[in-house]
């Protein structure tokens, strides 16, 4: 909301020549009364009016009444509700219910769905949100709980999200070989982190570096023609002028003797 808004009803009872401009009517005077006026606005201006009249017509003089007064009246309701809240908040409640709606690839629909239904059932049953795909890939998440509806959000734009290179992933170690380690960056998308990029410094066995289960932060370095995606966790440590030692005495040449 960008401001707040307040309503009041104007009621009007003629009789002969005589007129008075009822503000904020009740149920007797409405009954009774000539008009039915509902003016609505914010300190800016109005926004929304409605009137019901029972007589034939209405002066200007009249209306200019009405609408000076219902003004006046608006202010004064405005005043009041500042004085609890005097702007919006910046964020919802957290116990306020929410809809939230995430536009994918249609491409991607079967990505979140799964085979017989099982990652979107996932996702509820972990979130506790309800979700709703629909064929142009419009997802709607509607939730009683905001943290769990962002949760939901968060594991959907997991799944779509397409691996960029240059970019930095905490992952998880899925396996490891005799060459390296496969590391999950994304949900269902894995790179392969190999010996040579695990630390700068020589290693003899992936093990002494990472093991299956472990978080790790990886580089994305490259993604070949066929998708397989090149890791690197040495990408992102500061080199030791020791390990540069190292490094150069490992690069050397061996000498002919």
């Amino acid at each position: 909301m960008k401001a707040a808004c307040a309503g009041v009803a104007m009621g009007l009872i003629t009789e002969g020549d005589r007129v008075a401009v009822l503000t904020d009517i009740l149920g007797t005077e409405d009954h009774l009364g000539d008009m039915d006026f509902k003016i609505a606005g914010t300190r800016d201006g109005v926004t929304a009016v409605q009137m019901d009249i029972k007589i034939q017509g209405l002066s200007l003089d009249i209306i200019g009444q009405a609408l000076d007064k219902a003004r006046a009246a608006r202010l004064h309701i405005l005043d009041v509700m500042a004085q609890t809240l005097d702007t919006h908040r910046s964020t919802l409640s957290k116990y306020a219910p929410r809809i939230i709606t995430i536009q994918i690839d249609p491409q991607k629909i079967g990505d979140i769905i799964g085979p017989k239904g099982k990652i979107i059932r996932g996702i509820q049953e972990e979130t506790g949100a309800e979700l709703n795909v629909d064929d142009s890939g419009m997802v709607t998440i509607s939730s009683v709980d905001g943290a769990a509806g962002e949760r939901a959000r968060a594991m959907i734009e997991a799944i779509v999200q397409e691996p960029e290179v240059g970019a930095v992933y905490e992952g998880t170690v899925k396996s490891t070989t005799a060459f390296g380690a496969f590391v999950e960056i994304l949900p269902g998308k894995e790179g392969l982190l190999h010996i040579s990029e695990l630390q700068h410094a020589r290693t003899n066995k992936t093990e002494d570096v990472v093991k299956k289960g472990d978080r790790v932060q990886v580089k994305l370095l490259e993604v070949d023609d066929r998708g397989k995606m090149r890791l690197s966790r040495k990408a992102l440590i500061k080199k030791e002028p020791s390990e540069e030692g190292e490094e150069r005495e490992e690069k050397r040449p061996a000498r002919r003797r």
